[in-house]
């Protein structure tokens, strides 16, 4: 294992994306076609938010209680919401030179499952703990 090996050695790029206007059904629709857990919410290239698939779990499991058509439901639920409404805008972001080592002790410290990877404003790329682990698998 490399002690000081940047992050950029492991992290995924290009980077799924959406914008703060998109559905919340283009946003399901991402994560189950790109077998994906986060996807981080831009203006431009600045990241603004993160969302996360468990955001959208969140608002689902609230209205099966309501209702107990799951197709109906998920529609009528995201268009109640949207993007801007449901995503993280507390981003905490690492830069493509901090070491494999420093991300995992964020990641391990303050119990994220993503970190988007930001250089001179710009989202460069994304690392997440499945990176790490496929990582750590090629050490052994």
């Amino acid at each position: 294992m490399i002690r000081k090996a940047p992050i950029s050695m492991i992290m995924t790029t290009p980077v799924i994306t959406l914008k703060k206007h998109d559905s919340l059904e283009t946003a399901e629709h991402l994560f189950k076609a790109n077998h994906i857990r986060h996807i981080p919410v831009v203006d431009g290239n600045a990241i603004i938010g993160m969302l996360s698939y468990t955001d959208l779990l969140r608002l689902s499991f609230a209205d099966v209680a309501l209702n107990d058509d799951d197709n109906m439901s998920d529609v009528m639920v995201y268009s109640m919401f949207n993007i801007e409404q449901v995503m993280n805008r507390n981003i905490v972001s690492v830069s493509s030179s901090n070491s494999i080592k420093e991300v995992a002790e964020i990641l391990a410290s303050k119990e994220f499952h993503a970190l988007p990877v930001v250089d001179n404003n710009a989202l460069t790329g994304i690392v997440t703990t499945t990176d790490l682990i496929k990582y750590l698998l090629l050490q052994f």
